[in-house]
């Protein structure tokens, strides 16, 4: 199986589970988002990795037009029933993979995206497809989970997020952002930076982890040292923080 077909996968059969997580639903990000957007009159925006569409209905009252795009066509279907339910009729979703984006040059006032670029094969490729979708002077805001500084510390929450998800490939520390987007030919600044606890085994049901794995977690937590243990939060039950942050680039 191909790593776009994992995530398609892995994300068609957790829909339901997304739109409803606590985690997801919620957070101060989601209102600087609306802020952001409420800002530019009109806007057209993208939501690259919509998931269950919490950005996408956090900006909608806000813009002129959304786009929900996804690649796993459950989650779309989620975004388009939650969408009508709230009434936010100038959302519409596209399905599609972040390294190639149907739609025309110059199209976008704004790209969003939240929680999502930590499960995408190739960010220089789906960076410069940003780019050329924004229009001049468009403005990008990414939130996504947070790749630790200290080699020690990122070994293992890469390990931790890979055995709970097998499409996982990298939470990208705040300096490889940086350059990613300078890369693309986009100003980049690291706009905030916070915690987001997480409880575990509603953590490890939503994405439905097998057994096997979330042993093996529970067993990489046990043995981490101590410096690590301390750095992440971790609580008996498994529980812990994970570092989050927001880029906004232009």
């Amino acid at each position: 199986m191909k790593h776009h077909d994992q995530v398609a996968d892995a994300f068609g059969s957790t829909a339901a589970a997304y739109l409803t997580s606590p985690t997801h639903a919620t957070g101060a990000d989601l209102r600087t988002l609306a802020e952001a957007i409420a800002a530019t009159p009109d806007a057209t925006v993208l939501d690259m990795g919509c998931g269950a569409g919490h950005a996408s209905f956090a900006v909608a009252p806000h813009a002129k037009a959304v786009v929900a795009y996804d690649i796993a066509p459950p989650m779309l279907a989620t975004v388009e029933g939650a969408a009508k339910e709230r009434g936010l009729d100038n959302i519409r979703t596209q399905q599609g993979a972040a390294e190639v984006l149907p739609f025309a040059d110059h199209s976008f006032d704004w790209v969003i995206s939240r929680m999502s670029a930590h499960h995408w094969h190739d960010v220089p490729l789906a960076l410069a497809e940003v780019r050329r979708v924004l229009k001049p002077g468009g403005k990008v805001l990414f939130i996504d989970i947070a790749g630790s500084d200290h080699p020690l510390l990122d070994t293992h929450i890469q390990a931790i997020e890979l055995l709970r998800d097998a499409s996982h490939i990298r939470d990208y520390r705040a300096d490889e952002w940086l350059a990613l987007f300078a890369a693309a030919g986009l100003q980049a600044s690291i706009r905030e930076r916070w915690r987001i606890d997480i409880e575990f085994s509603s953590w490890v049901a939503r994405m439905r982890t097998p057994e096997p794995r979330v042993v093996a977690i529970r067993s990489m937590w046990a043995s981490a040292p101590d410096e690590v243990r301390q750095y992440f939060d971790v609580r008996e039950d498994g529980s812990f923080k994970l570092d989050a942050l927001m880029i906004e680039a232009q």
